[in-house]
């Protein structure tokens, strides 16, 4: 089983530069970084599982940015959106940066998405919360469209455009895997076993019986649950917990390191670099 890394990157954190090759050079597999374009300053909607928001989440740099100069600066390591928000972001722009970084990384990006919760967040780019999921999928739609078709053209409720041109191509054939982030149900499963790659549980806790349910919501739509990588997420890992998901045919592990300074997140992943081992790495697209 890989096991990669991922960290809420800000401007006060260690440099994304240091940080892809440390976690490179310590046989880590992948480094992912989350999204947020802003944090509307009036606090209406509470963060997932409650407390105070962090500062970090209003210092976070674009996420693309970062992983392109990752990309730069590292050989093997995978680079991933962990999760880009993509119903807040026009798709044809998004298609363009993401098909660009993975163009420049060879082929290496994956694109975490999420469907989001913070609602001033989105209210600010024009996104009504109760639409966030049939955007993201359309998003998603209109995006492997531009991926794959030399003349792309999109007709849908929040996407339209007509025939146009858009390179570069991404250097995988159908553009780079897309895993949905979020806590396991019914509208998540549903979701992943239609369109996704793959499933991103936040944290892993009860992923025995999620896969149990994802494989159902596949088998329902008519889809081999093989096709679908699952890959714990944000994971504080133990002996443990990595056996428990490796048994239960995890192909990756994310790990995650405090978003913090330079000493103390090299100090974090010397500790995990214990864990380290050879596996099979994510399923990758020809």
């Amino acid at each position: 089983m890989d096991l990669g890394i991922t960290i809420h990157l800000t401007d006060q954190s260690i440099d994304i530069r240091e940080l892809a090759v440390a976690v490179e050079d310590r046989g880590f597999s992948s480094l992912w970084v989350p999204e947020h374009t802003h944090i509307p300053t009036s606090r209406a909607t509470p963060q997932p599982g409650g407390g105070d928001l962090g500062p970090e989440y209003s210092r976070s740099p674009d996420p693309w940015v970062s992983l392109a100069v990752a990309a730069v600066v590292t050989e093997q390591l995978r680079l991933g959106s962990g999760v880009a928000l993509v119903a807040q972001h026009h798709p044809i722009n998004l298609a363009k940066v993401v098909a660009s970084v993975d163009a420049i990384s060879g082929g290496r990006t994956l694109v975490g998405v999420g469907f989001g919760w913070n609602r001033e967040e989105m209210a600010d780019h024009g996104v009504d919360y109760t639409t966030r999921r049939a955007r993201v999928r359309e998003h998603i739609e209109a995006m492997r469209v531009l991926w794959t078709e030399d003349e792309a053209q999109y007709h849908g409720e929040f996407v339209d455009f007509d025939p146009c041109w858009s390179w570069p191509s991404p250097s995988r054939r159908g553009g780079p895997p897309v895993l949905i982030g979020g806590g396991g149900g019914p509208r998540l499963f549903a979701e992943v076993a239609a369109w996704a790659d793959g499933w991103l549980p936040i944290g892993g806790a009860g992923l025995r019986s999620g896969i149990e349910n994802l494989q159902m919501a596949c088998d329902a739509v008519g889809r081999n649950p093989d096709e679908v990588s699952i890959v714990p997420f944000g994971t504080l890992p133990t002996e443990g917990k990595l056996a428990h998901y490796d048994s239960l045919g995890v192909v990756e592990t994310v790990l995650r390191v405090p978003s913090a300074g330079r000493d103390e997140v090299l100090s974090v992943l010397d500790e995990y670099t214990r864990f380290v081992g050879n596996g099979s790495h994510l399923d990758q697209k020809n």
